[in-house]
Parts: structure tokens; sequence; C-alpha cells
């Protein structure tokens, strides 16, 4: 078994909705980012190439490649997934954390944890997904972005 974690932040920006965990969001405002900027899935990401040993998203996906502007971080998600299997290492949970005062995340947790489940390849039973604020504390706390924790064990075998 290996334990991995990973965290993400964008700033929001100009925009009418952010995707999360793979799922489109309304929101009066979206993120500043090179591809979707996914925060829950660039964190997964992190989690799940840290625990296969194999760095980081922006080793794999740098934002300076053109190949990933506007790309859906679903299929940075899939990639990984893959490189996790040529280790032949696949994935047993994943808990995953939003960090921000908005969008409220209650009305978008059951199809974000399935979007995710699906994208795993397990169980939805497998993904569960909290989510919290700052208190008002912080940049996250007045608003001007979104941050997200994933921890997943993978098993080998």
């Amino acid at each position: 078994m290996r334990v991995g974690s990973g965290v993400d932040v964008h700033a929001f920006g100009p925009g009418d909705h952010l995707m999360l965990g793979g799922v489109r969001i309304a929101h009066t405002r979206g993120v500043v980012a090179h591809s979707d900027g996914d925060v829950l899935l660039h964190a997964l990401c992190d989690a799940l190439l840290g625990a296969a040993g194999l760095g980081d998203i922006g080793q794999h996906f740098p934002d300076s490649d053109p190949r990933w502007k506007g790309a859906a971080s679903a299929r940075f998600v899939s990639a990984v997934l893959a490189m996790l299997r040529a280790r032949k290492l696949s994935v047993v949970n994943a808990d995953l954390t939003v960090i921000a005062e908005a969008p409220r995340i209650a009305a978008h947790r059951e199809a974000i944890c399935l979007e995710v489940a699906r994208l795993l390849e397990v169980p939805a039973e497998r993904v569960n997904l909290k989510a919290t604020t700052t208190e008002r504390l912080g940049f996250l706390g007045r608003a001007e972005g979104i941050a997200a924790q994933a921890v997943v064990l993978v098993s080998e075998g």
C-alpha cells in the first residue's frame, strides 16, 4: 500500500463557471489557469503521482506546454491512471477536500464523487468529498480563490 497527498490552489478570475472534480459548476467567477483549472482534479493528480513516486503534475503537464492550454483536467487524471497501471498500482480510495468560501459544494457533492469515481475507475463509495472554509481568513477567506487537497491510497499488484 502507498499513500499520496496533493494540494492545488487557483485564483478566481473572469468567467461564469468553474470545473470541480470534472463537474461544471455555475459561479460568479472562473479561475485563472492554463488548463481548465480544476483544483480538485489537479490535487488528485498530485496525490496519485506522489503515491507512485512519479513527481508532480507540473512535471508531466507543464503550463508552459501549449498542448495543455484549456485542457480538461480529466485528461490528466486518465493519463496519470495509465502511469499507475504501468507500475502495477491501482487506486483503493480518494479523500478530497475543497477549501473555499464559495461556491458551496453540497448541491454538487454527489455529482463530483460520481465523476471522480468514474475517472478513477473505482466504486463511488471509495471517493469521499468534504468542503470547508477558512472562516473568512486569508486570500481564500476573502473569496480570492479556491483550493483543494487530496489524499489517496493505492495498492500494488
